[in-house]
């Protein structure tokens, strides 16, 4: 039986990166990680997955959770280093 974490390790994204494509498509982790593995190999894969935690860092911002806001900045600044393609926002 292959688990969540085996998939995981042939990704190339990092929990927290497939847990907020999860939060944002409202989708179970599993899938999440399916999603999140085809937009990273496909063309403007790794903007799509930047806007998708920029989303759920305003979407936590508007209902005042600023713990997980600020665990989401965390988790886009480690994408940007590991993202070339993507361009740091402020």
């Amino acid at each position: 039986m292959i688990t969540f974490e085996d998939c995981l390790a042939f990704c190339e994204l990092t929990e927290d990166e497939i847990d907020a494509i999860a939060e944002h498509e409202r989708l179970p982790d599993t899938i999440a990680l399916e999603m999140g593995s085809c937009l990273i190999r496909g063309p403007g894969g790794e903007v799509r997955i930047q806007q998708i935690i920029l989303d759920d860092i305003s979407a936590a911002q508007r209902r005042g959770d600023l713990v997980h806001a600020a665990r989401l900045k965390q988790t886009l600044q480690r994408f940007i280093e590991h993202h070339p393609a993507c361009k740091a926002t402020d």
